[in-house]
């Protein structure tokens, strides 16, 4: 009788493989991020932890009949052929909620970096300027607008709230949440962004929130206000976004996604003193993998040996996330 068998396409340490293979000794568990080690088991594989980009085109060419669930690495799923898979029924649960600390983080690093013109003072460090820059900025008592209160906006939010600002969030159920003083739902962003002084991106991508800030959406914001957007690339129009930075319709603007990863080297952004841009690094972490692991799989890993379904960030096809 052929073992079970399970892809995990990243190189964990000994002590999380160990709490997996306990779960279950019976399988075949092949693991390691180098394509070679798995790229022939898609075919025979059950369970599929961790997405890379080498999986897409076999699984289209059919060769996942076997599969019953994936487990992302990342909390986006717009890179799996989600067509596919949702027509063989396949289970997708992604990373979302292992990105909060690190993310909020970045986009508290951000806010200070402008507020308190952190970014200016190194390159006037690696110039040998002493001048003040005219900082006078404290985010203390500022509005604050989450465009996403999930995970990642929940925490921004309670972080938020220990600089004494006032939080506003949008999602679309608009349902209020601990931390957010007031909450609106997304067919009312045009009724949040004048009131905030920071406006945070932390939405996924889909159909609904493609090119969601335009023009319109910058001319809205103050002028003063500050645009992070740790989302996702598309989620922007960037050539509306460049131009509002550009024209001073909006103060500068915090980015670590973009339309087109890696960012092309003609692009603007790179040279615009009022942009700080990161590499879509916000989520990175030292703990990374044990969270994912221990905190995501192995509770849905329980429910799947069970027979039930893994519960933990179930995608829901319709919604995209």
């Amino acid at each position: 009788m052929n073992k079970r068998k399970i892809i995990i396409s990243q190189d964990l340490n000994e002590q999380l493989l160990n709490q997996i293979k306990e779960l279950i000794p019976e399988w075949n568990i092949i693991i390691g991020r180098n394509p070679a080690i798995w790229k022939n088991h898609i075919h025979e594989a059950e369970i599929i932890a961790g997405w890379k980009a080498e999986m897409k085109q076999p699984i289209i060419q059919g060769e996942g009949k076997n599969l019953k669930w994936v487990q992302t690495w990342s909390a986006g799923v717009n890179a799996l052929p989600l067509d596919i898979l949702e027509k063989d029924h396949v289970q997708i649960t992604t990373a979302n909620g292992v990105h909060a600390y690190p993310i909020s983080e970045t986009i508290f690093g951000l806010l200070l970096a402008f507020t308190r013109k952190i970014d200016t003072y190194v390159k006037q460090q690696q110039k040998k300027n002493w001048h003040h820059a005219h900082m006078k900025q404290e985010i203390h008592n500022k509005t604050i607008g989450i465009i996403g209160v999930g995970k990642i906006g929940k925490e921004t939010a309670k972080i938020a709230k220990a600089f004494g600002m006032t939080v506003i969030g949008v999602r679309q159920s608009g349902m209020p949440e601990e931390f957010v003083d007031e909450m609106f739902k997304q067919d009312q962003l045009q009724d949040v962004l004048p009131k905030c002084d920071y406006v945070i991106v932390t939405l996924p991508l889909t159909s609904k929130t493609r090119n969601m800030f335009g023009t319109d959406e910058f001319n809205s914001m103050k002028s003063s206000a500050f645009f992070i957007n740790v989302g996702r690339g598309p989620i922007v129009i960037e050539t509306d976004l460049i131009q509002a930075l550009d024209a001073h319709q909006i103060a500068g603007a915090g980015l670590d996604v973009f339309e087109t990863e890696p960012l092309p080297e003609t692009s603007r952004l790179w040279e615009m003193d009022n942009v700080i841009m990161t590499p879509h690094t916000s989520g990175n972490t030292e703990f990374y993998d044990q969270r994912l692991i221990e905190e995501i799989f192995i509770p849905n890993l329980k429910n799947y040996l069970s027979g039930e379904s893994p519960e933990i960030n179930l995608l829901n096809y319709k919604k995209g996330y």
